[in-house]
C-alpha cells in the first residue's frame, strides 16, 4: 500500500511539473477560486485599470503587480459559463466556429472587422486555425491614422492585418513554447511567441489576456494589442533611427554590428541621443575612445533573452551580455531598470529580439575608473581622504591597482586629519595589482604603493587582508578594483616582541617572556596569535602566586604558550564558536559578542595589532582554561580565577598611537 502511495505521488509530481507555466498558474487560480464553486478562477486586477492576471502563489500573498495594489476578482475559468441559480461555473461552453467564439470571448471588434474584411467565411468554415484576436480596447487605442488606413482598405490592408494574427493550425498555451517562431497566414511572416516562467504568454510582445478559447475549427486567444509584422533586425533598426544616431556610432566602434544583426534572442535597452548627452563629457569621451570599456558598456544594455514589458510583474535580476545583472522591473505601467523609470518607449520587436528606448545611459562597473566606482557609495569618506592626500591620479588613471577602501562606518566618532603619517597609511591601502576577491588565497602576499607587504587570510566566512576584512563584494573597474573593507588597515609593524616592547601596557609580559626563554621565538618568522596579558592582568594575581610563577621558568613558559595560538587569526575571522590550538597544546575558545572578541570568556581590550610574524590581542585578565561538565556548562579553573573586566575596543586614534609607539622602537 505504501509503495502504491509513493507511485501515485510520483506520477502526480510528474504530471504537475510537466504542465506549461501558464497552465500551472491557471491551476493555482482555480484552486484559489474553488470556494466560489466549480470552475471559478481567482484573478488579480490592477487597481485603476482593466488589467487582470491569473495569480500564482507569490502574487496571491503579495497582492501587488508591478508594485501597485490589486483587487481579487472571481470569474469563470476559460471554457466554462454560469447557469442561473447554480453556484460557480458548472457548464462547459458549447463549441462553435471561430467567428462565433470571437463574440463569446468578448473580442467583438475583431469579429466585426473580420466580417468587414470578408474573413468570416474562412473562420466559419472547415480548417484548424489559431487566431490571436486583439481585444476591443486594443483596437480603440490603435493610433487613428493606422486604424483609418486599415478600415479604408478592408479587402487588402485589413484582411492582411487579420491574417497576420492567424496561424494555420491549432495552438493552445501548452503548444506555445518560449522562443517559438510560427509562420502567420499573411505571406508566412513570422509571429514570435514567448512563454515566461511566471505563466505570462506573449505574441509579438502582446500579452494573452484570455487564452485557450476553443472552437470547432481552432482556438482563439485574446491579446492586449494589435500586432504588426516584423522584418528588420535590431542592428537595422538602430541604423535607421535618428534618435539612436550616437548609439549607432558607438555600436560600430565597439564592433557589435554583426552580433546585433544575426539571429538571436536579445533585449536591447537602447540609449537615445539624449541619454548620451546627459553623461559628463570627460567620462563619455574616455569610454568612447576605449573599445574595451565601450563594448562592456553596450553589452550591459543587452539581455541574453527577449523580455517584453508585459512579461514583467515584479523586479527580477537578468543577465546581460556583459556578464553582470540588470534589475528589470516595473512600477505600474512603467518598465524600470535598476529601480529607475528611464524607458521612454518599449516593445519594439525585431526578428532577433526586442528594443526598449531609454533616456539614461547605464555604465557598468567594468567601464568605470576607481573614482567613479567609489563615488556615492559607502566608501565616500575614504575617497575624500585619498583626494586630500594627493592620490587622485591613482583613482582616475590607467594603473592596474586595487583600492582597499574602508567603509564610512570605519570612520565613525573620529576626526581624521590628513597628516604625513596618514598619507603613508593611505598609500598602503593601494595594492599594485588589479585583484578580484574570488582569486585571493590564504597566505598570499600583496605589495602596496607604500612599499608594505600585506598578507591575505582566508577564513570560513570571510577573506581578510591584515586586520581588515572585505565587507562587501568587490567592484572591478576598467583598470582598478575596489574592495570595501570593514576597518582602516593597520600594516604590520615589527615582530610580536617589537609590539610588546613598544607598548607600556605589556612591560610585565615582556619580562615574563624573557624569563621563560620565549623572546627568540616571538622575534622569528611565524604566524602567531598572541593574547597578551597587560600589566593589569598580572597585578590581579595574588602576589605569592605571581612570585612563584615568575620563579619557575618552565611553568611560566607553559602559561605563556597557552596564550599563543599556533596560527594567525584576526578578529574578523572569529565566528560564534571558534577554536584555536595554543602552543601549549590545549585549545582556546573564541567568540564575538557585542562587537568584542572573547577568548575563554575574557574580553579583548584591543584587537588586531599586526606584527610581521603574527597578531597581538591585549587582554586585561590571565586566560583561564575552560572545563566543561557533563551538562556542557563552562566552569572556570579555580586555581587561576581572576576578575574579568570588560574593555571596549580602542578607537582609531588609539590605534594610530599604538602604531607610532611600535615604530619608534624599531
Amino acid at each position: 500500500m505504501k509503495h502504491l502511495a509513493l507511485l501515485t505521488f510520483a506520477l502526480y509530481v510528474t504530471f504537475t511539473t510537466a504542465k506549461a507555466p501558464y497552465q500551472q498558474v491557471l491551476q493555482h487560480s482555480q484552486i484559489r477560486g474553488k470556494q466560489h464553486g466549480p470552475n471559478v478562477c481567482a484573478l488579480q486586477q490592477l487597481q485603476g485599470s482593466n488589467k487582470k492576471y491569473f495569480t500564482n502563489c507569490k502574487q496571491w500573498y503579495y497582492r501587488k503587480i508591478c508594485g501597485k495594489p490589486t483587487v481579487i476578482t472571481y470569474e469563470c475559468c476559460p471554457g466554462y459559463e454560469k447557469i442561473q441559480g447554480e453556484k460557480g461555473c458548472p457548464a462547459a461552453l458549447p463549441l462553435s466556429n471561430i467567428y462565433n467564439t470571437l463574440g463569446v470571448a468578448g473580442a467583438t471588434t475583431t469579429k466585426m472587422y473580420s466580417e468587414r474584411a470578408q474573413l468570416k467565411p474562412e473562420i466559419e468554415g472547415p480548417g484548424s486555425f489559431t487566431i490571436f484576436a486583439p481585444s476591443n480596447e486594443a483596437w480603440s487605442t490603435l493610433p487613428s491614422e493606422i486604424l483609418d488606413a486599415l478600415v479604408s482598405n478592408v479587402n487588402i490592408e485589413l484582411l492582411n492585418a487579420l491574417h497576420y494574427h492567424m496561424v494555420n493550425r491549432r495552438l493552445t498555451t501548452d503548444d506555445l513554447k518560449h522562443g517559438m517562431v510560427v509562420p502567420s497566414m499573411y505571406q508566412d511572416l513570422n509571429v514570435l511567441i514567448h512563454h515566461y516562467p511566471n505563466g505570462i504568454v506573449t505574441v509579438n510582445c502582446a500579452r494573452l489576456m484570455k487564452a485557450d478559447q476553443h472552437a470547432t475549427n481552432g482556438v482563439v486567444h485574446i491579446i492586449d494589442r494589435v500586432i504588426t509584422a516584423i522584418t528588420s533586425t535590431i542592428q537595422q533598426s538602430i541604423v535607421d533611427n535618428d534618435l539612436l544616431e550616437t548609439l549607432s556610432t558607438a555600436v560600430a566602434a565597439a564592433g557589435l554590428e554583426q552580433v546585433l544583426d544575426k539571429e538571436g534572442e536579445y533585449t536591447f535597452f537602447a540609449p537615445t541621443n539624449e541619454a548620451f548627452e546627459k553623461i559628463n563629457p570627460e567620462t563619455l569621451n574616455r569610454i568612447l575612445a576605449d573599445p574595451v570599456a565601450l563594448k562592456d558598456l553596450l553589452n550591459y544594455h543587452i539581455l541574453k533573452t527577449v523580455q517584453c514589458s508585459e512579461s514583467i510583474v515584479a523586479g527580477t535580476p537578468m543577465e546581460t551580455l556583459q556578464g553582470t545583472s540588470l534589475e528589470v522591473g516595473c512600477d505600474g505601467s512603467e518598465m524600470t531598470l535598476n529601480g529607475k523609470a528611464i524607458i521612454t518607449s518599449k516593445d519594439h520587436l525585431r526578428t532577433n529580439g526586442v528594443i526598449h528606448y531609454i533616456n539614461e545611459l547605464l555604465i557598468p562597473d567594468s567601464a568605470k575608473t576607481l573614482a567613479e566606482l567609489a563615488e556615492g557609495s559607502t566608501v565616500s569618506t575614504a575617497l575624500n581622504l585619498f583626494r586630500q592626500a594627493g592620490l587622485s591620479s591613482h583613482m582616475t588613471g590607467r594603473e592596474a591597482i586595487t583600492l582597499l577602501a574602508p567603509t564610512n562606518d570605519a570612520f565613525k566618532d573620529t576626526t581624521l586629519r590628513v597628516t604625513s603619517e596618514v598619507k603613508k597609511l593611505l598609500r598602503n591601502h593601494i595594492v599594485k595589482k588589479q585583484l578580484s576577491s574570488n582569486h585571493l588565497y590564504h597566505g598570499q602576499v600583496l605589495e602596496t604603493l607604500g612599499g608594505k607587504k600585506l598578507r591575505v587570510f582566508v577564513y570560513r566566512n570571510v577573506v581578510c587582508i591584515e586586520n581588515t576584512c572585505i565587507a562587501a563584494h568587490d567592484k572591478k573597474g576598467r583598470y582598478g578594483s575596489l574592495f570595501h573593507m570593514d576597518k582602516v588597515l593597520t600594516p604590520p609593524v615589527g615582530t610580536v616582541m617589537d609590539i610588546l616592547k613598544g607598548d607600556n601596557r605589556f612591560s610585565k609580559l615582556v619580562g615574563a617572556v624573557q624569563r621563560a626563554g620565549l623572546t627568540e621565538m616571538l622575534n622569528q618568522k611565524g604566524t602567531y596569535t598572541v593574547f597578551a596579558p597587560t600589566n593589569e592582568a598580572f597585578s590581579a594575581m595574588p602576589p605569592g602566586e605571581l612570585n612563584k610563577l615568575m620563579g619557575n621558568s618552565r611553568q611560566l613558559a607553559d602559561l605563556l604558550k597557552y596564550h599563543i595560538g599556533d596560527e594567525l587569526l584576526v578578529s574578523g575571522g572569529v565566528v560564534s564558536y571558534t577554536r584555536l590550538k595554543s602552543l601549549q597544546g590545549d585549545k582556546l575558545e573564541l567568540n564575538m559578542r557585542n562587537y568584542t572578541v572573547n577568548v575563554n570568556r575574557v574580553p579583548v581590550a584591543e584587537a588586531d595589532m599586526m606584527a610581521t610574524n603574527g597578531v597581538v590581542f591585549a587582554v586585561n585578565s590571565i586566560i583561564q582554561p575552560v572545563v566543561r561538565t557533563a551538562g556542557d556548562k563552562a566552569v572556570e579553573d579555580s586555581a587561576m580565577r581572576v576578575p574579568i573586566k570588560t574593555i571596549r575596543l580602542g578607537d582609531l586614534a588609539h590605534r594610530y598611537r599604538s602604531i607610532k609607539q611600535v615604530r619608534r622602537t624599531q
